[in-house]
């Protein structure tokens, strides 16, 4: 028996998790592409008819349109569009992703899916209102008063809106220790950045930043490990020049170089038993620079704590709090049927970030449908902000495992009544069609070969990256060609329903053999290798396919993940029963999930790391989205894999943290 790919095994991409803020402005820019309002990307003409090929709705009476912005001189990816107005004044509307990561607007509570309130060096209790527009995949914000207000000027210029913003100066940054709030009830630092005028700021994370270790003071005896976790880089770049006096006030210092007075000292005077000097505390402001007319303040925030950024005004300020909880609650109307929500939910003394969509399946124009990586077939990953671009969905998750080395599912992917891949080990899943009904529950797919003597031979994977001993089969869905995942496998081609060929598989990643577009391959590989000798060249063959439960087949779309969480309201955890290792089981890590309600709306949600330390286990899980009223509820992939998209942006973390997934759940908006 081949050895279960490491990454089925935990249900998480990567074994070790940091904290990851769920702050919504903090999401870095390069690694956005958006992709406007352009048509998806072509998959394999197998699988076209998967994914809706009508183009994005047409901008009636757009003066023009783009996927560029190019801001005081930098060019960014970002969906625009601009409208004839009132008068034949020109309107100017940004995607609403775009306006916040960009600019460093924050987005308020809002009830209304026509109108979004801001707050941007403005006062919370009487925030500006910004009317918004929905347009293919993508929500946009008529910024034409706010940019008139704030003194941009504004051109388009072919595919590039140009964004001209007055220059402002960084006047003063302080550090400073602030009293403890009943949100927050330990003491939390605050950093003031004062400028002369408002001016567009964004916040990214960085990468992790090694602790330095404090020597032995005997050679004998290795320097000790860390016994807390390594910061995290965080940057706040202004547009705008800091003073000069805080360039140097915050330029790192170099080292002092060592001296041999204190050694020699030692060797001369008397032993005296001390206790080691702790090492002083890391500065949290690292650096102050400017470059090309920005300022980039660089910090180093301690595990558990993240930066939470708000602007004010009289005077114009940038207020960062580096707390353990820096989510701010929001409640907003997106679209009809389509809610944005983010809050702590409290378990017992612990409190979960959790970012959700909320969204009413039965609404006029909204469907759900599988989604996956590479338009060429099943093999690779890509971020999930890209896929979701390319299918042109409005909302999405992500969905199953994979490996994430041959980047192969390994699980059920089922769209537009269409096996994409087949469900591995009994596990979890989500059925689903487009009248708003689900499944929630442990599923397997059950092929088997039949020869013309009535011969049957149980199929055990479909189109799977997970590679067990037994006859597998790949169909056109998979790609052009299958290479072999194991050693000496065997290779059978089938078109219209006889067996055409039969091959040598060779060594594991050897020679790639066509998949026919009027049939599909077997693969035998180990125990099942001896069903060759009854599988012979011109021997007519048929397929027979059910699911357990077999209602589960007449829904049309089917994503496999697990472990199941809920089923009626009941906590039904059972992750051994679904082959996850005890590793898997016990460890605290960042969460995805789906359920669905009492009122029948669906939840995708993300939950990261509780205040002050990791993610949850399972059975936290599981407990939180029964906290939230789910019904039904099933585990996503998690860890890095998490993220949770809508309308050109990652609502739940930054994507430089998002690792790379297969497949995701889409939220499609038809257009009216």
């Amino acid at each position: 028996m081949v050895k279960m790919p490491s990454c089925c095994q935990s249900g998480i991409s990567e074994r070790r998790f940091f904290l990851v803020t769920v702050s919504p402005i903090l999401l870095t820019l390069l690694c956005l592409t958006t992709t406007g309002v352009s048509n998806a990307q072509e998959l394999p003409k197998n699988s076209k008819s998967l994914i809706s090929q009508s183009p994005a709705p047409p901008l009636t009476g757009t003066v023009s349109s783009g996927n560029q912005i190019s801001l005081n001189g930098r060019t960014l990816p970002g969906t625009w569009l601009q409208r004839p107005g009132k008068s034949g004044q020109v309107t100017t509307h940004l995607s609403d992703g775009v306006f916040r990561q960009l600019i460093g607007v924050n987005f308020l509570t809002s009830s209304s899916s026509a109108k979004q309130p801001i707050q941007w060096f403005s006062s919370v209790t009487t925030p500006l209102v910004l009317a918004t527009r929905l347009v293919g995949a993508y929500r946009y914000l008529d910024i034409t008063n706010f940019a008139q207000t704030s003194g941009w000027q504004i051109q388009a210029n072919g595919n590039t809106l140009v964004i001209a913003t007055p220059k402002a100066q960084i006047t003063n940054i302080v550090q400073s220790q602030e009293p403890p709030e009943a949100s927050a009830p330990l003491q939390q630092t605050r950093i003031l950045v004062n400028l002369d005028r408002p001016t567009p700021w964004q916040v990214a994370q960085g990468s992790t930043i090694a602790k330095p270790q404090t020597p032995s003071s005997d050679p004998d005896t290795p320097t000790p490990k860390p016994t807390t976790p390594p910061n995290r880089e965080w940057t706040i770049t202004l547009d705008g020049i800091a003073d000069p006096v805080l360039i140097e006030r915050y330029t790192p210092q170099p080292a002092a170089a060592p001296t041999l007075l204190p050694n020699l000292l030692k060797q001369l005077l008397p032993v005296t038993p001390t206790q080691p000097i702790p090492p002083a505390p890391e500065p949290l402001i690292r650096q102050v620079q400017v470059v090309k007319s920005q300022t980039i303040i660089s910090l180093s925030v301690p595990f558990g704590l993240s930066p939470q950024v708000k602007t004010s005004a009289n005077p114009n300020r940038l207020i960062i709090d580096i707390r353990p909880d820096p989510l701010e609650e929001r409640d907003i109307t997106w679209a009809p049927g389509l809610r944005w929500r983010q809050r702590y939910v409290n378990l017992g003394t612990e409190r979960f970030p959790v970012v959700w969509l909320e969204v009413n399946p039965r609404k006029f124009g909204l469907t759900l449908k599988p989604m996956w990586a590479s338009p060429d077939g099943l093999g690779g990953t890509a971020p999930l902000i890209q896929t979701a671009q390319r299918y042109l969905a409005v909302a999405g998750i992500n969905g199953g495992y994979f490996n994430r080395n041959n980047r192969l599912p390994l699980g059920a992917i089922r769209r537009d009544s269409q096996w994409l891949s087949g469900p591995i080990l009994n596990r979890g899943a989500i059925a689903w069609n487009d009248s708003g009904q689900f499944y929630f529950g442990r599923l397997t797919l059950e092929e088997t070969l039949i020869t013309a003597n009535n011969q049957r031979l149980p199929i055990l994977f479909l189109n799977s990256g997970y590679v067990q001993s037994g006859i597998a089969r790949y169909t056109p869905v998979w790609g052009a060609t299958y290479t072999p995942l194991t050693d000496n496998e065997i290779i059978l081609v089938v078109q219209k329903d006889q067996i055409t060929q039969q091959l040598p598989g060779g060594k594991v990643g050897g020679t790639a053999v066509p998949i026919p577009q009027d049939g599909y391959l077997l693969t035998l590989r180990a125990s099942s290798l001896s069903a060759a000798s009854q599988l012979t060249i011109g021997s007519a063959v048929r397929i027979s396919s059910s699911t357990t439960p077999t209602d589960v087949s007449r829904y049309p779309h089917i994503i496999g993940a697990g472990p199941l969480l809920i089923q009626n309201r009941q906590i039904v955890l059972d992750a051994k029963a679904e082959k996850f290792s005890n590793a898997f089981i016990a460890e605290k890590a960042i969460r995805s999930g789906i359920c669905t309600t009492a009122t029948g709306t669906l939840m995708i949600a993300a939950v990261h790391n509780r205040a002050g330390g990791y993610g949850p286990t399972l059975a936290e899980h599981a407990q939180l989205m029964q906290q939230m009223g789910c019904v039904d509820a099933l585990n996503l992939d998690g860890g890095s894999s998490t993220s949770l998209y809508l309308g050109g942006q990652l609502l739940d973390r930054s994507p430089s943290t998002a690792a790379r997934v297969h497949n995701g759940i889409g939220i499609f908006l038809k257009p009216r």
